[in-house]
């Protein structure tokens, strides 16, 4: 390598690299005393003046004039000073230029590896300062390499960023080229080299989309008050409006759903709930279970229950597909919510607590059960095998099997 070469790397640094003059002033100084400490020894006095804007620099050593050599490093005989200079006198400074030649081919390439090593590190420490602070950003980047466990994006400086396959949304299928959205997650140094997490399944990352989409939250007109998520499924965003004439949930959907179909789209169809927020809890149970109309509500404080009472049409509406609703109500409210079936008096006579077959069925199954709305033997057998399956996460054929269980009793009160 020559000294062309190290010049045009310095230079070539300096103007990719986007590092301030004054640090890759500095950064070059290190590594020029670094190297010619080697050469000349640690006490060896030099000054590196270097033109950033050319590329170029000028090293100057220096030696105090004496008698008689003891220290190399530092000191020059007064013969050898004026060989250059006859009017040197003992005590003067003897100052020389140092030649890049004088470094020789390995010393220049390790000039080079060292100026390299340097200013990667300096790009790291940047980059992980400049999105440290953007934790919670929305970024739309490209995505570079798709694999099976996550996704490689980089961003419009060509910087990468990390979407791993379990902060998508399940339905996201990314192909190279695709322009993807997401929010920042995280950053982290992992073994000296900053790991940058995008995430779509996040919580703020709903909320940056309504952010973007309704400028009244922009404005602080609108606030969002809670985000709860399942990805993919359904969100239930809760708002509040500081102006009495605004309509927060009216202006969050937008007129005919213009606002929210953008984000809708985004989150590959997610079936997205606004509601007005209240700090009536009984109140915001009501509007986080809508469609489901509530006949009753049981609220206990002390242990963060709730039970809600409703007609067996409304049953299926409150807890939603896959029980999605009434978990996402639950996420909301800070509260666990049970729902009960509302039944006149000939029907309770004529029905059975799935309590009493504790018995006969797991008590696992009953609370899986419970926990879907189906308190009783007739509110098990009014639904599908496989809708129940689905609800309650279980398995269809156990699911028969109770059914089978249930069945018996009113048949044996029948034969009776």
């Amino acid at each position: 390598m020559d000294v062309t070469n190290l010049n045009s790397s310095f230079t070539e640094f300096k103007e990719q690299k986007n590092i301030d003059r004054l640090t890759m002033m500095s950064v070059m100084e290190d590594v020029f005393k670094a190297q010619l400490a080697k050469m000349y020894g640690e006490d060896a006095i030099f000054e590196v003046i270097t033109n950033v804007d050319k590329g170029d620099f000028v090293i100057m050593r220096t030696r105090t004039v004496v008698e008689e050599v003891e220290n190399p490093a530092t000191e020059i005989s007064l013969e050898e000073a004026r060989k250059t200079d006859d009017s040197f006198e003992v005590g003067e400074d003897f100052t020389e230029k140092i030649n890049l030649e004088d470094f020789g081919r390995r010393g220049i390439l390790n000039l080079r590896q060292n100026l390299s090593g340097r200013i990667m590190d300096i790009e790291k420490a940047n980059l992980y300062n400049f999105y440290k602070g953007k934790v919670g950003e929305v970024i739309v980047g490209e995505v570079y390499q798709a694999w099976k466990k996550e996704v490689l994006v980089k961003d419009e400086n060509n910087n990468e960023l990390v979407l791993p396959r379990t902060e998508q949304i399940p339905t996201d299928f990314f192909h190279k080229g695709d322009t993807v959205k997401a929010v920042i997650s995280s950053v982290e140094m992992k073994n000296n080299t900053p790991v940058i997490t995008l995430s779509r399944i996040s919580s703020v990352f709903l909320e940056r989309l309504f952010e973007q989409e309704v400028p009244e939250i922009l404005d602080g007109l609108i606030t969002i008050k809670k985000v709860v998520r399942i990805p993919g499924e359904r969100a239930k965003v809760a708002v509040e409006s500081y102006d009495d004439r605004i309509d927060p949930v009216g202006a969050c959907v937008g007129v005919k759903g213009s606002r929210i179909h953008g984000i809708v789209r985004e989150l590959r169809n997610e079936n997205i709930d606004v509601i007005n927020w209240t700090s009536n809890i009984q109140l915001l149970v009501s509007r986080a279970l809508n469609p489901a109309k509530i006949s009753s509500i049981e609220i206990h404080n002390d242990t963060r229950e709730i039970r809600v009472y409703l007609k067996p049409s409304e049953v299926s509406l409150a807890i939603g597909k896959n029980g999605s609703n009434i978990k996402l109500a639950s996420m909301l409210t800070d509260y666990k919510i049970d729902v009960y079936r509302e039944t006149d008096e000939e029907e309770q006579e004529d029905d059975v607590l799935l309590d009493a077959f504790s018995d006969e069925i797991e008590q696992w199954i009953i609370d899986a059960l419970k926990g879907i709305g189906c308190d009783t033997a007739r509110s098990v057998l009014a639904l599908p095998v496989n809708e129940i399956a689905k609800r309650a996460d279980l398995e269809e054929e156990t699911v028969e099997d109770v059914c089978k269980i249930l069945r018996s009793e009113f048949e044996d009160e029948e034969g009776e």
